[in-house]
C-alpha cells in the first residue's frame, strides 16, 4: 500500500525573486563615528567585483579556502568565524549600513579608522549577495552561511526570500562538491519554506537538522533575540551534492 500522497507545492514557489530582496539599507541616522568608518574603514576591507575571478587573492594573507557569509547582520559571527579560522578566507555580505557599521566599531578604535590594522582574512561585500555569486567562478566556496535572514513572513514577500528555488541553482554553481551549507531560522513560517524548497531540488544533501545550535556555530544576536522571544530556531546543515539527483 502507498504512503501519503506528498503535500501540493505551494505556487509561491513557482514565482521567481524579486529584484531586490533587502529591506532599508540604513536605519537612524548615522553618527561622525558611523560615517568615518564607512568613509576611512569599509574601502580597506571592502572585496571588490574585480577580485571576484580570483576570490582568494582579495584576502592579505594566503587562503586555502573562501567561505560566504549572506546577511551578515552586525557581523559578530564572521568576525567570531574569520577569528577561529585563520587558514580561511570568509567574505561577510550585508548591505545594512548600520550592521556594517557595528562590525566596523568592534574592529578598529575610534580615531584609528584609516590606519589600523583588520583582519587579514575578512572582506566584506556591502552589496546585494546575488550580485557577487553570479560573478564567483564555479566551485570557488567552501562553506556558506545564511543565518537568521530576513523571514519577509507575508505570503505577498514570499519572493523576496533568500532561501528560493531560483536561488538554488546559483548557490550551487559556487559551491564546490561537498561543500557545507549552514542555514538558521527562527520564523515558522520561513522554516516551512525552507523545508518545503528543499523538498524537490537536486543540489543539496541534507546532513541534519536540529533544534540546538551545534558546536562550533557562534551565536549571532538575532538567535539570541528569538530565543528571549521564545522562539524556536531550527539549524540546517546541507551538503552540496557531487551529482545532481
Amino acid at each position: 500500500m502507498s504512503g501519503p500522497a506528498p503535500p501540493a507545492r505551494s505556487k509561491k514557489l513557482d514565482r521567481p525573486p524579486a529584484e531586490r530582496l533587502y529591506g532599508r539599507r540604513r536605519g537612524h541616522a548615522l553618527r561622525p563615528r558611523q560615517l568615518r568608518l564607512l568613509a576611512e574603514t569599509l574601502p580597506r576591507l571592502a572585496f571588490r567585483l574585480d577580485q571576484a575571478a580570483e576570490p582568494a587573492s582579495a584576502f592579505a594573507v594566503p587562503v586555502r579556502e573562501v567561505w560566504l557569509e549572506v546577511g551578515a547582520g552586525a557581523g559578530e559571527h564572521a568576525q567570531a568565524i574569520a577569528a577561529a579560522n585563520p587558514e580561511i578566507g570568509l567574505i561577510a555580505a550585508e548591505v545594512f549600513e548600520n550592521g556594517i557599521c557595528s562590525l566596523l566599531a568592534r574592529l578598529v578604535p575610534e580615531g584609528a579608522e584609516a590606519q589600523a590594522p583588520l583582519p587579514p582574512n575578512l572582506r566584506l561585500w556591502p552589496a546585494d549577495a546575488r550580485t557577487l555569486i553570479a560573478a564567483l567562478p564555479e566551485a570557488s566556496l567552501t562553506r556558506l552561511f545564511v543565518l537568521f535572514p530576513d523571514p519577509w513572513p507575508k505570503a505577498r514577500h514570499a519572493r523576496r526570500r533568500f532561501v528560493h528555488p531560483a536561488t538554488l541553482g546559483a548557490l550551487a554553481r559556487v559551491l564546490a562538491p561537498g561543500a557545507e551549507w549552514r542555514l538558521a531560522s527562527d520564523d515558522p513560517t520561513y522554516q516551512a519554506w525552507v523545508e518545503e524548497t528543499l523538498r524537490s531540488q537536486p543540489w543539496f544533501a541534507l546532513d541534519s537538522v536540529v533544534e540546538t545550535r551545534p558546536e562550533g556555530w557562534p551565536p549571532t544576536r538575532y538567535e539570541a533575540k528569538a530565543l528571549r522571544e521564545g522562539r524556536r530556531p531550527l539549524y540546517w546543515t546541507l551538503r552540496r551534492r557531487a551529482v545532481p539527483v
